[in-house]
């Protein structure tokens, strides 16, 4: 995970800690695990993090924020509309999803990070959603879009799907066929006629 602006200890932190939650799951990973990953003592990692639901929600807040750097790239890519929302959707989802559902522990994960995480993920969410409005709006205004309802509902309606997909596919080649579909499916209503 990319965690560009972030000081380098936490960094290490933060490397520690996905490696852990990634091996051991969430409830059997303590803060000892993540200090000895991130090359530390415990008192010194209790000077950057309180507890390890604090370590996660950082985790959670650098994932969107990676998510939303990759998904201003794929919208700004070359292509079809299709080809531009697929870069996107694939940056949003990202190494993170890969390794979370190929862990197996990816399914306590999704469940912790709901609960533990729950106003970084409205944030982060809130970020993406507004990052396809905007796209959606000047695909639109150039003409290269035709929208059959307000930005703000099919971004909405963008996120709340690449949820559902992230969440019922068994297995990341599952849910990259899925994110394959539904830029196609987006694309091809987007595409004027």
């Amino acid at each position: 995970m990319n965690m560009a602006g972030i000081d380098p200890k936490q960094q290490a932190i933060l490397g520690a800690a996905w490696a852990a939650f990634s091996t051991y799951g969430f409830r059997k990973t303590s803060m000892d695990d993540i200090a000895k990953g991130a090359g530390m003592s415990r008192p010194a990692l209790y000077l950057h993090f309180k507890n390890k639901e604090a370590i996660f929600r950082a985790l959670v807040a650098a994932y969107y924020g990676n998510a939303a750097e990759n998904v201003r790239v794929g919208l700004a890519s070359e292509g079809t509309l299709s080809d531009r929302l697929l870069a996107a959707f694939r940056g949003q989802g990202g190494e993170a999803i890969e390794t979370m559902m190929a862990s197996p522990h990816g399914m306590e994960l999704f469940e912790v990070t709901k609960h533990v995480a729950g106003e970084e993920i409205e944030a982060g969410e809130a970020a993406l959603r507004g990052l396809y409005t905007t796209w959606l709006q000047q695909q639109a205004e150039a003409g290269q879009a035709a929208l059959n309802g307000d930005a703000d509902v099919i971004a909405r309606t963008i996120c709340a799907s690449l949820k559902g997909i992230k969440q019922t596919a068994g297995d990341f080649a599952a849910y990259q066929a899925g994110v394959r579909q539904l830029a196609a499916l987006i694309g091809a209503g987007l595409t004027p006629r």
